[in-house]
Parts: structure tokens; sequence; C-alpha cells
């Protein structure tokens, strides 16, 4: 695969990280800096890694044992290029990442994986979160509109209820995939002034509007809507189902339309416009409802979901719920997916307070490895890296099944290392057999 070059120098040194030198992304003098390829030759794929802030830094060292194991054992390469960034890095620097990170990501990296950001006391000079522009930056800067959430329960994994762990929602009985919109809503002013700092262009302001009725300070955020965000990630929500298997309580592929139409004209467009897609796939089941109830049906019976779509701020909510029926935000991993580009993150955040004690859970940020590999398996027609995708979900699934190598989050005392090196061995012997 051929790449095109950005303005930057190609210069190598002995650094490595897991099994290979790694390239990193730098600034030096305005311009940016490539340094130490892993490997020489043209690899396969080239993949950005921005471990970011906290306990993001750790786990990422175990999505690249992922792709390193992949390497090792297949015919297929991976040019892993680091590029620092996230708020620990702007406060050390002044920079959220180094000039020209966005660029490298939008035209030169084949996919992209982010740790996490979020780092105590880094704000930016209007208040925002430093590394915004990193994160919320590439999602509407790349058009990623579409953050793909899997929502599985592996054997072996307990649940964190009253402080105890216990079994309460079956495996095989939790799987499902949610779309939550990833640009527009809620968010949408917060997006655009991320996208505006990666892309240099001038911040953008929502306009002013007045409430009549309240009184003293007023702050607030549009709700935007349109027909075109929501068209196509409700066809993203359908093409996906018709490569599942359907809801494990039926067998039935179906695509669930979840909003508040009832109240918001926003939802009532969402709703509409779900209707008007759902009219080109008749052989994929559809069914309705508001937030408010889905938030107990989920809990209560989530082998009835298939597929799910939502606006953006009832999605970010939704999946949190959800990640609790899988185990916890150590095992939710999350794509966030365009026509053109989609990077790939664990959701657990930076957690400050754990960071450096080598103790979070790694498999969201292997499970986000494995979206990438079988997105860019689908994009790409190479169907031997979506199998090697099913294989990681295997080596997950097998690490898991006795539930003696789990992680304090889940109630054991394994070190993110040891799980991490535990599913590349498993994944290893699987890769041998191909």
């Amino acid at each position: 695969m051929q790449h095109c070059n950005t303005a930057r120098l190609l210069t190598r040194d002995n650094h490595s990280s897991g099994h290979h030198p790694q390239a990193t992304l730098q600034n030096h003098g305005g311009r940016v800096h490539l340094g130490a390829p892993f490997a020489e030759g043209m690899s396969d794929h080239r993949i950005a890694i921005l471990p970011g802030d906290g306990t993001g830094r750790e786990v990422a060292i175990e999505a690249m044992r992922i792709l390193d194991t992949v390497q090792a054992h297949t015919n297929h390469g991976f040019e892993q290029v680091t590029i620092p960034c996230g708020g620990q890095h702007y406060k050390e620097t002044g920079e959220e990442w180094a000039e020209g990170s966005f660029e490298f990501c939008r035209d030169e990296a084949d996919a992209i994986f982010l740790g996490a950001i979020g780092y105590p006391g880094a704000r930016l000079p209007n208040g925002d979160l430093a590394g915004g522009s990193v994160i919320l930056g590439m999602r509407a800067g790349l058009d990623l509109y579409a953050n793909v959430r899997p929502i599985k329960l592996y054997e072996g994994v307990p649940h964190k209820v009253h402080g105890k762990f216990t079994q309460i929602w079956e495996p095989g009985m939790v799987d499902m995939t949610v779309l939550r919109e990833n640009t527009e809503g809620l968010y949408h002013a917060l997006l655009r002034r991320s996208a505006d700092r990666a892309l240099g262009r001038e911040e953008y302001i929502p306009p002013e509007m007045t409430f009549p009725g309240l009184e003293g300070e007023v702050a607030y955020d549009p709700r935007p809507i349109s027909s075109k965000g929501t068209e196509r990630l409700v066809k993203m929500g359908f093409d996906i189902a018709t490569t599942r298997n359907g809801a494990p309580s039926d067998g039935e592929k179906r695509v669930s339309c979840i909003d508040k139409s009832n109240v918001t004209r926003g939802c009532q467009l969402f709703r509409r416009v779900f209707d008007e897609v759902a009219l080109s796939y008749p052989t994929i089941g559809t069914d309705h409802g508001y937030i408010d109830a889905f938030m107990q049906w989920l809990t209560r019976t989530p082998e009835y979901y298939d597929v799910v779509v939502l606006s953006n701020m009832f999605g970010d909510i939704a999946t949190d719920l959800g990640a609790v029926l899988q185990g916890g935000m150590g095992m939710a991993a999350s794509g966030n997916v365009g026509d053109d580009h989609a990077f790939f993150e664990p959701v657990h955040g930076s957690a400050p307070k754990h960071a450096g004690q080598n103790k979070v859970n790694p498999i969201a940020s292997i499970n986000s490895i494995q979206m990438m590999l079988d997105w860019l398996g689908r994009k790409n027609g190479e169907d031997e890296l979506v199998t090697i995708a099913n294989l990681i979900d295997e080596s997950v699934a097998d690490h898991l099944r006795d539930g003696k190598s789990l992680t304090y989050d889940l109630g054991g005392t394994a070190t993110c290392s040891q799980v991490g090196e535990s599913i590349s061995s498993i994944l290893s012997s699987k890769l041998s057999e191909l």
C-alpha cells in the first residue's frame, strides 16, 4: 500500500516498544518528524498509535503487543507510528499534539488507535479539555459519524454489584452492537470547536439564543440533528445487522431505533429517517423505543437486542450502562467510524488514580484492535484480516473462560501486562494453525 508524504524528516534510532522499534511522530522546528520506523520496507498497514494520558499509555502497550503478535505469525505487517498527545503532553509542551499530527492521521494512517485522553488540571484557555483536539477533533474533522460499541458478555466474566462479584447476566444472552451518532446532537458545538483547532480554522461559536421565562445566567448547547447525519448512521446499523447472527433471544436480525420522539423535534426527525431507511432492508426487523424506557429494558431483557441506533447524547449514556452488562468499562471497546477513516479506542478513559500501577484491564484495548482489523479487512477486501480479528475475539474468550486471570475490576489480581501476555500467547497458538 502506498502512502502520501507530509513534510517530515525520516530518521532511525534504536529505541523500541514491544517486539519492534516503533516510529514516533514529533515536532521539530515547526515540522512533523517521523522517527524510528519499526521495520525496513513497506508494510501492509500504517497504524497511528496515540497512547494519550494515564492508563491509556499502559493499555496501548497491550494493543501494540497484539499487532506485533499478528505480524510475527502472519504475512500482515503493521507500521506503528506513535504520536504523543493529550492533557499531560499539553502541560509539558503547550500543545495537544505535534503540529501536523491531524494531517498524518488523515492522509497517511490506514487506521488509528487511541489509548485515552484526560489529565488532572489540563484545560485549554477556553475551558475545554486539553486533548480534545485529538479525540473530538478527529471525530468531527475526519467525519467519523458512527461510534460503534459492541456489548458482549464473555463466559467467566462476573458483574460487580454492591461491592461483590457475581454472575447476573448470562453469557450468550448479552450480544448486541450499539451505534451512537458521533458528530451531531448535544455535542455538536464542542466537536466543531475541537475540529476547528485540529484543522487550524477559526473557532465556531453558536449563535446567541434567548429563552423566555428564564432568569439569571443561562448556559446552553444547541442539539442539531440532520437527516443526512441520521441516514448514514442508520444505514450502517442495518448493514451491520446483515453480518450478525441476530438477537440472542430469537435469532432475528433486528435494528432498534431508540429516541425521545414523543418530546423533541430532533428525535422526531431521527425516527422518521430511520423508518425511511428501513424500507430498503425488508429482511431486517425493526423496533422502536424511548430512551427512558430503553434504559430499563437494556438491563432486564438485553437478549432482545441485536443492533441499536441512537443520537449522540443518548448513545453516550446508554452504552456506558451497556458496559455494565459486559463486566464494566474495562471490557468496553469502541470504533469511531466514517466512510474513509476510523479510529478505535477503549472507552474507560485515562483513570489517573490507577495510572502507573500496571493494574487496569487491557481487554477493551485489545478488543479495539480486534475491531480495527475487522474494519481494515472488510474495507480492503482482505478476508484473512477478518479471520484474524475473529481469532483475537476467540483468544480473549479463551483467556476469560476459567475466570482465573482477571484484573481488579473483575475481582481478580492479574496485572495489565499479564492479561495482555496471556491473550497474546493464546493468539500466537491460533495464528500458527492458520
